[in-house]
């Protein structure tokens, strides 16, 4: 099966779902519903390393792409959520062209990078099995996604998105919306500004650019303006929306 960088790359457009529930029945349910990858948050969510496996081992076979957005751009971090095995990774907050290079070096086994080799043992090379073929595939496999979500990231997106190595642009409107003076406020005109700058950049480049569901834009919508990948649900948003329709329905017919 192609992996979701592969399929982006013949020009696939994909719909993704976070997962922050760490519970694996959850993620197989949104994996089977039909989205394309699901990103499994280690940064604001609450389970482990070891709560991730669950999820992964959910996921296998559904073809629905594992990714994960880990806690911070810091080897050691990077190093043990790709152990584990997964089809593209999410650095949080990258802000310059340093940090983004470092980031890359991290996702890479060397020459390319510094990524630590326990491909004979680790969940990522089916234990060891497969590991000469995962070790000679998975630098050019991975999808690395850098997340741009500072004022100092804006200012420097331009440089970052040419980072050689970098697959994707994404963009956090949140955090972004804050640290440009919009805090609560990712619909503000300069936001809106500040992410046209961030899909300008990442076109140049000639790099994909992702997203969350952004302010007033559809999913469909954001494929169509040439977003690669849209983050466009949550397991958590999933159950809250779908649990807050059913009472305030029965609410209203009682």
């Amino acid at each position: 099966m192609p992996t979701i960088k592969q399929r982006l790359k013949e020009g696939e457009r994909a719909i993704g779902c976070w997962l922050g529930l760490f519970n694996p029945i959850a993620a197989e349910v949104v994996a089977l519903s039909g989205y394309d990858c699901v990103v499994i948050d280690m940064e604001h969510g609450a389970g482990s390393y070891l709560d991730a496996i669950p999820l992964l081992q959910a996921l296998k076979g559904t073809g629905c792409a594992p990714l994960a957005r880990v806690p911070s751009n810091e080897p050691v971090s990077i190093k043990r959520m790709l152990d584990l095995g997964l089809e593209g990774i999410i650095i949080p907050n990258v802000s310059t062209v340093a940090e983004a290079e470092d980031a890359l070096s991290s996702c890479r086994y060397p020459p390319q990078g510094v990524r630590g080799n326990a491909a004979g043992l680790v969940r990522a090379s089916d234990y060891g099995l497969r590991s000469e073929e995962y070790q000679a595939s998975a630098n050019d496999d991975l999808l690395v996604i850098l997340q741009i979500e500072s004022a100092e990231g804006l200012a420097n997106v331009e440089a970052i998105a040419k980072v050689p190595g970098v697959d994707m642009l994404f963009i956090g409107p949140s955090d972004l919306s804050s640290t440009i003076g919009h805090h609560g406020d990712p619909g503000h005109a300069e936001v809106a500004e500040a992410i046209a700058r961030i899909e300008r950049a990442a076109e140049a480049a000639g790099v994909f650019v992702g997203s969350i569901l952004l302010r007033g834009r559809s999913a469909a919508s954001m494929a169509r303006d040439g977003y690669a990948l849209v983050v466009a649900d949550a397991g958590i948003t999933l159950l809250r929306r779908g649990g807050c329709d059913s009472v305030a329905a029965f609410r209203e017919e009682t």
